[in-house]
């Protein structure tokens, strides 16, 4: 049975009405009843850890955290997320992979919200700095039959995954990920600006919250981060948390890279959402979470994952970049949703994954009150 959807259209202010049918928009419609809530797609992010408590990289993962993962955010707007794995031991991956993989099958919410899950390592750069918070002891080479092996413990749903390509097997390895279908990031990296035009070359299309992942202190030019925002054939994520990256960088970063070429990701930890305090956790060890909702390696510098979901991202680039709420959505929703089989957008066709929300530039977050994934309402 068809349904609809009013509010008020973020890139005009003017009402829309969309109409949902067997999961999809069946009409977009001028609408003089737009109340005082925003209409727009729903949020896809491709780097989700966990939140709320609900950690992914906990040892022994098993189905129920995973659905109830998905399940908080959805209720946060979050319609689409890529469950994201960080360095650890292959026994430790693809025993996590079997637990995602089994919840996508049981939960036909997490069977629309998945469309794959993201590797982030464990080929990433061994030094101080790049590697984060991930842990020395499993960082490791790039491993095709490794990779098979994740394949085959996930059901074939690792889509994505982050490396760095300073390894001498980097090339042949993201040349065959990319044959086979699965999108690969640089990420975590000290590699040299010629390692990163020749990742991209073999078809690597994607930066993993660049700016960040990086060692403190790197020649002003060349280096990696000059060479990503450079290079038109990467797509680069960005963490607008506050954190992350202050906010005259990342404006400039998104000049220089465009807003057609970025898109938002939370790399939201289980310690997210929580209160402050310090944590035993699986990424980072004992971590402070502060009352900004600052995950910091206590007694550190560096970060341990973010502690906000998209909704408060936008917000971010909306008062700290200056960007209007639509283009901020735009990296939240269209550009990401690119790299998820073209979600995220209001159109004929497409997937009814939308969310009804209220914002007021100054606000901290959206204030979501209506989620759709795939036309069915989530309960709040």
């Amino acid at each position: 049975m068809a349904r609809t959807l009013a509010g008020r259209d973020p890139a005009t202010g003017e009402g829309i009405t969309i109409t949902i049918a067997d999961g999809r928009i069946a009409g977009v419609a001028p609408s003089r009843e737009a109340g005082d809530l925003w209409l727009s797609p729903g949020l896809v992010d491709l780097q989700v850890n966990g939140y709320a408590g609900l950690d992914l990289n906990a040892e022994g993962l098993d189905p129920v955290t995973v659905v109830a993962l998905g399940e908080r955010l959805a209720r946060a707007g979050i319609t689409t997320f890529a469950p994201t794995l960080i360095t650890a031991s292959e026994a430790a991956i693809v025993a996590a992979l079997r637990a995602i993989a089994a919840a996508r099958r049981q939960s036909p919410l997490l069977r629309e919200m998945v469309p794959f899950i993201h590797v982030e390592g464990p080929s990433i750069s061994p030094e101080d700095g790049p590697r984060g918070a991930h842990p020395a002891a499993h960082v490791r080479p790039p491993s095709l039959d490794e990779f098979r092996r994740w394949q085959g413990a996930a059901e074939g749903l690792v889509g994505l995954v982050t490396l760095s390509p300073e390894w001498p097997q980097a090339i042949p390895y993201v040349e065959a990920l990319a044959r086979d279908g699965v999108l690969v990031a640089i990420g975590h990296t000290a590699a040299t600006p010629a390692q990163i035009h020749a990742a991209a070359a073999a078809g690597a299309r994607l930066s993993t919250h660049l700016g960040n992942g990086a060692a403190a202190l790197l020649p002003r030019h060349p280096n990696f981060i000059w060479a990503q925002l450079a290079d038109d054939r990467l797509t680069a994520s960005f963490i607008a948390d506050g954190h992350h990256l202050p906010g005259d960088t990342l404006k400039a970063m998104l000049r220089a890279k465009s807003l057609d070429r970025a898109i938002l990701v939370s790399d939201a930890a289980a310690l997210g959402g929580m209160p402050a305090g310090r944590y035993t956790s699986p990424i980072g060890g004992e971590v402070e979470v502060g009352a900004d909702g600052r995950l910091g390696i206590a007694g550190t510098s560096y970060l341990a994952g973010a502690g906000h979901l998209l909704t408060q991202n936008v917000a971010t680039l909306v008062n700290g970049v200056g960007l209007s709420l639509a283009d901020a959505l735009r990296l939240a929703t269209r550009n990401p949703g690119v790299f998820a089989g073209g979600r995220g957008t209001l159109a004929v066709g497409a997937r009814a994954d939308l969310i009804r929300f209220r914002f007021a530039p100054g606000d901290s977050a959206l204030a979501v009150t209506d989620c759709f994934v795939a036309g069915e309402e989530i309960d709040r």
